[in-house]
């Protein structure tokens, strides 16, 4: 290359749900690498041997040849900076600690621009990506030097701080596998929904919307928590609350040492000191913890090792065991050099939420220890003399399949007196495999929003599904997390299919939500008036706790600019697709030139996509467009048309499928050669005398969508008949729902 060359982004589109690409949030760039067209990667010297050295991760990229190192394979053979540039960003994030994710590029019409689209599993981490591989790669195609991990660092730190928490991605990571969607409540934290609309669940790391305020109260209050579960033959170690220093050596030695020495409402270990066994160490004990809380807790100091058990609904999921912490004196390092060299060194080790140990410091409780030994962190140990640093440090090691049956329901009888869903109880014993009572063990602590990293990443053993026991405690086997949801697009008419869909909804007793055109609605009442078919009218929708059931509708702007509200719906419904289709003509945010938008057809063919397997596409027959997304869904389709006489729908009727249409002046429901009529079309207020084809059209699509969500024949003929009436309140209505529901052989 004669002269240096540039990658500029000329826009950028954050897609928050499904869209033309993909179902996962991601985010399109428009990107114009000018010369570079004429430069493939098998052109430029030495760029295959940089990227490959400086992003050794690429090996498992398998791009469109799926195979181990597939992408490496087109970078030698020759691709374009544009899909490079897709790698190398998916990549900078693999290595920042992001999951794996979603990449393409695509050519525009115009030379050298192309659109590229990632995975945004959060925008801010997403953003940065794109802009340190940018730098990377035109680093990489300079030749010019470039410190990987210098550049890495500041997204490695953005994704600590703004992706989730892996015991919360643990948790979120099970409900996906049960199709249950999940909404991100706070930009920076862990506050997660699962579900929408009424049949949501709330998590908040190891907490959930089933975890009381009082029963987390509770266990901060340890003296309160063995008070309680001592009450029911919990064993729990002697002690009490002391009042300062001097009470709290009195309190030791009416309990008799060794004793522990903890704040009555600390967290994670905090100022909690074991084993003390002289009043000069109960003393320094003692002007930490009360540092810690509120209060300070002399007890017996029971003999044996630290447990953690993770309770969940009832049933121990996970129990690990914590190990003293020693290093071996070799004459010639220090204490600290010693802790630095075998034990930090240790890969698992490190101060993020990844590591399943942290790094072990010489605070309050390691000097007290040291001091028992004489030692400092500078002293040098002899060769050979084994140093004890901490008594109790990381619960590292799974020991669930060792847990003793009577242990297991004892600390199960432990969380249910405190009244907590999640609680990770600590226990000594000396061997966890056999009965408490039997060894002297006991209860130490009852904890709300217990850490699942140590269960999900053990320093040593099998890691354990509690992501999925979360889940599972929070949702029964036959329950999807999922509301009555239905999808409208198409170019004409989506809006009146969409509040006539409501109004059926409405009449059939559920608290129904709609964002459409006209506005924002629950039932019948009006909460925006401005335009709400878009991203974030739909998205309040499945917020709110009190929608039974909701319909939004989605144009091309929604689909193209901001992504579907929702990851799957139970209807989806395409009304027509035209080409006089001014949605898209009056969308005008492209960059200058080139390809914005693919086909119509693409575009609209995203509503079907999303429909669930056990959902419907409510399919208008006589457009041929719309038609041929029969074989795109997942589901089943019902096909409406007010000609009978379609070719498309007598096939369908043929297979013995579902579809609405017009009979004898009436609206027929059909399943193969059994039907079943409505009414008359005269009989519906939005049909009128007029009897235009858009109407029915409409009406038919609303009737087929009440259809497919196992509405009633009255509520649907009910709906049809009263809808832009003035309506009595939901009660003189409810009645209807008591009548007879659709034969058997057109519900199926």
């Amino acid at each position: 290359m004669k002269k240096r060359q540039d990658i500029v982004f000329k826009d950028s589109i954050s897609l928050k749900g499904p869209s033309i690409w993909t179902y996962p949030p991601c985010i399109e760039t428009w990107v114009d690498i000018g010369e570079l067209e004429d430069y493939p990667s098998d052109k430029i010297p030495g760029l295959y041997e940089r990227l490959e050295a400086w992003l050794p991760g690429l090996i498992e990229h398998r791009c469109n040849y799926d195979v181990r190192g597939g992408f490496l394979q087109r970078l030698k053979e020759g691709t374009w900076t544009g899909h490079i540039l897709e790698h190398v960003v998916l990549e900078l994030m693999t290595v920042a600690g992001l999951p794996d994710g979603f990449g393409r590029t695509r050519e525009t019409t115009t030379r050298g621009v192309y659109k590229l689209v990632v995975s945004n599993f959060h925008e801010e981490c997403t953003r940065l990506a794109l802009d340190i591989g940018r730098e990377l790669l035109l680093a990489a195609i300079h030749d010019d030097p470039f410190d990987v991990a210098e550049a890495i660092r500041p997204l490695r730190r953005k994704v600590d701080r703004k992706y989730l928490g892996p015991s919360t991605a643990a948790i979120v990571n099970a409900a996906e596998a049960r199709k249950i969607p999940h909404i991100r409540l706070l930009d920076d934290g862990n506050l997660v929904q699962l579900g929408y609309g009424a049949a949501m669940r709330r998590i908040w790391t190891a907490e959930t919307d089933s975890t009381s305020a009082i029963a987390e109260t509770i266990s901060r209050d340890k003296d309160l928590t063995k008070e309680l579960i001592s009450s029911v033959g919990v064993p729990v170690p002697e002690g009490r609350e002391v009042d300062d220093a001097d009470d709290a050596v009195d309190a030791a030695e009416d309990i008799g040492y060794p004793v522990v020495v903890k704040p009555t409402d600390g967290n994670h270990g905090r100022g909690v000191f074991i084993d003390l066994t002289t009043a000069d160490d109960v003393r320094k004990a003692y002007a930490i913890a009360v540092e810690e809380g509120s209060g300070v807790l002399v007890e017996r100091s029971i003999q044996g090792i630290e447990h953690r058990l993770l309770v969940i609904g009832g049933k121990l999921i996970a129990a690990n065991r914590s190990d003293l912490i020693t290093v071996a004196g070799d004459g010639k390092q220090t204490v600290q050099e010693l802790i630095d060299t075998q034990i930090n060194t240790d890969p698992r080790r490190g101060s993020t939420e990844l590591h399943p140990l942290s790094i072990i410091r010489i605070d309050t409780a390691a000097q007290m220890e040291l001091d028992r030994q004489k030692l400092t962190a500078s002293s040098v140990p002899a060769a050979g003399r084994e140093v004890l640093i901490q008594r109790n440090a990381n619960h590292a090691f799974d020991c669930t399949d060792e847990v003793h049956p009577d242990t297991a329901a004892i600390a199960s009888l432990a969380a249910r007196v405190v009244g907590l869903d999640i609680a990770g109880i600590d226990l000594v014993c000396q061997d966890i495999a056999k009965p408490l009572a039997a060894q002297g063990g006991a209860i130490v602590e009852v904890n709300a929003g217990p850490s699942l990293l140590m269960h999900i990443k053990p320093g040593v053993g099998k890691p354990r599904p509690v992501g999925q026991a979360i889940v599972d405690n929070l949702f029964s086997t036959s329950q999807t997390g999922r509301i009555p949801l239905v999808g409208v697009s198409g170019t004409h008419g989506k809006t009146a299919v969409a509040k006539l869909v409501a109004h059926l909804l409405y009449l059939s007793g559920a608290h129904t939500g709609l964002a459409c055109s006209d506005g924002l609605f629950q039932n019948r009442r009006q909460v925006q008036k401005t335009d709400a078919a878009n991203w974030s009218a739909g998205r309040r929708l499945l917020l709110n706790r009190a929608i039974d059931a909701a319909v939004i509708e989605n144009g091309p702007e929604v689909i193209l600019g901001q992504g579907l509200a929702y990851d799957r719906c139970s209807v989806g419904v395409v009304t027509n697709i035209a080409s006089d289709d001014e949605d898209l003509s009056r969308w005008n945010v492209q960059p200058t030139g080139g390809e914005y938008y693919t086909t119509p057809r693409s575009i609209y063919r995203t509503q079907v996509d999303v429909v669930l397997p056990s959902g419907y596409a409510v399919l208008n027959a006589a457009d041929p467009l719309v038609a041929d997304f029969a074989e795109l869904c997942d589901g089943e389709v019902i096909f409406f048309t007010a000609d009978p006489s379609c070719l498309k729908l007598a096939e369908h009727f043929a297979a013995g499928k579902r579809g609405v249409t017009v009979a004898d002046g009436r609206i027929i429901l059909r399943t193969g050669g059994d039907e079943i009529r409505i009414c008359r079309l005269g009989d519906v207020p939005t049909i009128g005398k007029a009897k235009k084809a858009e109407d029915i059209a409409n009406v038919l699509a609303a009737v087929a969508a009440g259809w497919a969500l196992g509405l009633t024949q009255e509520v649907i003929a009910t709906g049809v008949k009263t809808y832009g009436l003035d309506l009595p309140e939901p009660e003189a209505l409810l009645p209807i729902q008591a009548k007879k529901p659709l034969p058997a052989a057109l519900k199926k």
